[in-house]
Parts: C-alpha cells; structure tokens; sequence
C-alpha cells in the first residue's frame, strides 16, 4: 500500500522505521510544526520531522490538518492509508474520508481502557498489573473507533512510564505493521470495542507530578514512577522545588510523619501515611541529578525536617 505516516515524538520513530522497512511504500510523513525548544525557545523540528529529514522523506506540517492546501496535498499523494502513532492534532471527518482505508492508530492501552493522551502513566499511576497496545480504525470519538488487534505487556513494580512507553513501542511498532499488511492483504478485521471498561487518560499536570506524602507508599511509589520522565515527580523542601527519582516503598521501616525526612547512613527515608519510602534521586532547582544520600548531606537536613 501506499502510506503517509503521521506522528510526532520520539516514541513514534519505532513505528515509522518499521512502517518505512516494511513492504508498504512511505510517501510522507504529517506532524506538527517546529516548537520553540530549549532555553532559547528557538524553533525545533518534532522528532519525527527529524527522522524524515534524515531520510530524504517529505514532511507536512499543518497547523491544524483541515487546512486546504494540507488537504489538496493529501488528496495529491492519494496514500490508501494513514498509519498515527501519538499525532496530537484532531484529524477531521474530510482527512479521515481521503485515504480509502482511513487512517489506523497505535495506541498504547487495551482498549477502551485509558482512552486520552496519557494512558501509560494513568496504567502505571492506577496499578495496572498488566496493558498493552492497540491498533484501531481512526473516528471522530476519543480513541473510540473499532480495533484491528492487541498485544499485551505486564507492568512491572520498578516500571516508569518511561520504562514501559519504550517496550510498547518497539513491540507496538510489529503490530501496526502486521496489520497494515493484513489491511492489504484484505484479512484485517476490525472489532467493534467493548461498551463497558471504558476510562479516560488526560495528560498528567505539573500540579498532578507533585509528589502527595500524605498518600499511602504504594500509592507515592506509583505517582513518582507514572510521571518519569515526563511531567517529572517534585515535592519541596524549605520551599524550593525538588525533584525525585523512583522511590522504594520500605515495609519494615521505622514510623515517620508524612513527608518527614529521615537520614540514615545509606539511606534517606521520607514518610507517607504508611510506611515511609527510600529515596533515590534528588534534582534541586538549578543542580544535577544525584543521588539522595549525597543530597541529604549537601543540605545538612536536620531532625524534624520535611518534604511538602
């Protein structure tokens, strides 16, 4: 078949490269136009964009993909079908309509769970013990269209977001070419999805990063651990932004308030409602990364000291 690729971020590239290795001719791909990036807010190509470039493949970059001349372009290149992978623009009815298989989304959930923006930190943030992958007929409704196959991953208890995104994405990347095989090949069937199970993934927050000590540790452990490496976990001490690598719950550890600091001689315990939590990695405002007890130590944190 004939393809346009559409996505964005880095977690897209894997699915690109095995969309333009596979037996499907790439002809383009869509994503959002260069953002101001770094701290001197220049303007920056998305990864996918990047990858493009590298290659020598044509890159569209509507504002919004209902502009006509984005359309007109569309309509030109005449792709069957339109493969997403974390776009992050509403496509409409008149794009959807072009490509006479539509357009194909990977989304990294089994759904109709977490249906959004952020469903492997809202899986890795509830407890999920296990998620996967899904690839599904693009429609109007939030990640509601049917569903041309699944793969399944187990979240691990030391998994990030991070940790997760990237094996989903690599194994996600067989899937979607798997099926646009078996969309050219005239086998793929697409079920319709699951009435009941339905749950919404917003994009987590800055706000909803920020570490909450009054929490249970399961439930400190899973917010850290759901918000690496993006919004990226944060508490404060002395009223200064920190911010936290994975923490580990400790069940035998001693009683503390929440929040109250603990410096041990290889560890730093902060508590919670529970049992408190080890500390791994401490970031203050302005410092690099390091690792909590040498944090605790530049600071001299006395008895009685709190994170907020």
């Amino acid at each position: 078949m004939r393809v346009i690729f559409a996505g964005t971020p880095a977690v897209a590239i894997p699915a690109l490269a095995a969309v333009a290795d596979s037996r499907h001719e790439l002809l383009a791909v869509v994503t959002r136009p260069d953002a101001p990036a770094g701290r001197g807010r220049g303007l920056s190509r998305s990864p996918v964009a990047a990858w493009a470039d590298e290659q020598g493949v044509e890159v569209l970059t509507p504002g919004r993909p209902r502009e006509p001349e984005f359309l007109d372009r569309l309509r030109a290149l005449a792709p069957d079908c339109v493969p997403v992978v974390a776009y992050g623009a509403l496509v409409p009815p008149v794009a959807l309509e072009i490509p006479r298989h539509g357009w194909v989304n990977l989304h990294f959930s089994l759904l109709p769970a977490w249906r959004g923006a952020a469903p492997v930190q809202h899986a890795v943030l509830h407890g999920d013990e296990l998620t996967g992958a899904s690839v599904f007929q693009l429609e109007q409704g939030l990640d509601t269209g049917p569903v041309y196959g699944t793969l399944t991953d187990e979240v691990g208890p030391a998994d990030t977001s991070g940790d997760l995104l990237e094996r989903l994405a690599h194994s996600g990347a067989g899937l979607l070419t798997a099926v646009l095989d078996a969309i050219e090949d005239g086998t793929a069937r697409a079920e319709p999805q699951p009435v009941d199970g339905v749950s919404l993934a917003p994009k987590l927050t800055v706000a909803d990063a920020r570490v909450r000590w009054g929490d249970p540790a399961f439930a400190v452990d899973r917010r850290v651990r759901a918000c690496i490496p993006a919004p990226g976990p944060w508490t404060t001490f002395r009223d200064e932004r920190v911010k936290l690598g994975p923490v580990t719950p400790v069940a035998d550890g001693p009683e503390l308030k929440p929040g109250e600091l603990l410096v041990e001689r290889s560890r730093v315990l902060a508590g919670t409602a529970t049992t408190p939590v080890r500390l791994g990695e401490v970031r203050a405002a302005g410092k690099r990364a390091m690792p909590a007890s040498d944090w605790a130590r530049g600071v001299r944190v006395t008895v009685g000291e709190v994170l907020a």
